[in-house]
């Protein structure tokens, strides 16, 4: 069996009060493992983006425990969830949060800076197929380019996760292909535990296993007898 990376139960989520109060996790329990790539699938308000970022310590449960490794990540002071984030997980958001007078290449590198066992930058890009692109600036590069910039920038610190929270949402599904396979080639050779959410079903395939979400519980979880490669994907 490998190493249980993320274990939760119980876990929910509640915003606001009495009649007012939405309850975004109704009580979830899951495992996620070492090196394998997971989908999280829903509908929007399902509750997985609620999810990824109490597993990526963005955000604290109501109740409930999340465990990432031996660290009690619900019991966690601000300070630990700071260095947790800083040196354990990997962040991919739909939009890409470059910074605009900095390359491609230095956008990478202000990652690494305050990691303690970082990867060399252009090695970062060139595990997206951006080596050719380091000197260009964000405004010099198509969506999905900036996209594959941001993943270079999540995986230079070596992290054990990687959260991606609709990491296609904003490109065509062309462009989408490049980017999963940017993302499917960082879990196959460096191993990092990675977290996809998506409402896109056709993305699910590509993934060990999918895990879907529906008004705050986990409803499915399947797993996929092979990853299907990202370019036979279609939505």
């Amino acid at each position: 069996m490998a190493e249980i990376v993320f274990q939760t139960h119980g876990l929910t989520k509640v915003y606001g009060d009495g009649e007012l109060a939405v309850h975004a996790l109704r009580g979830v329990d899951m495992q996620l493992y070492a090196g394998e790539m997971v989908v999280l699938l829903g509908a929007s308000g399902s509750g997985k983006s609620t999810l990824l970022n109490i597993l990526g310590g963005l955000d604290n449960a109501t109740s409930g425990t999340v465990r990432y490794g031996d660290i009690e990540l619900s019991q966690a002071s601000e300070r630990q969830l700071t260095r947790y984030r800083r040196h354990h997980v990997g962040f991919v958001f739909q939009f890409y949060n470059l910074i605009a007078s900095l390359t491609a290449l230095e956008n990478v590198a202000v990652a690494t800076e305050i990691s303690a066992h970082p990867m060399d930058p252009e090695d970062a890009l060139a595990l997206v197929d951006l080596g050719s692109r380091g000197h260009h600036f964000p405004a010099e590069l198509s969506g999905g380019e900036q996209q594959r910039v941001a993943i270079a920038r999540a995986i230079a610190k070596r992290p054990a996760v990687l959260l991606c929270d609709e990491p296609t949402g904003a490109l065509d599904s062309k462009t989408g292909v490049r980017v999963l396979q940017a993302l499917a080639k960082v879990n196959q050779e460096l191993g990092t535990a990675t977290v996809i959410i998506t409402h896109n079903a056709g993305i699910a395939a590509m993934a060990d296993r999918v895990i879907t979400l529906s008004d705050g519980r986990i409803s499915e979880v399947r797993h996929n007898e092979g990853r299907v490669d990202p370019a036979g994907l279609s939505w």
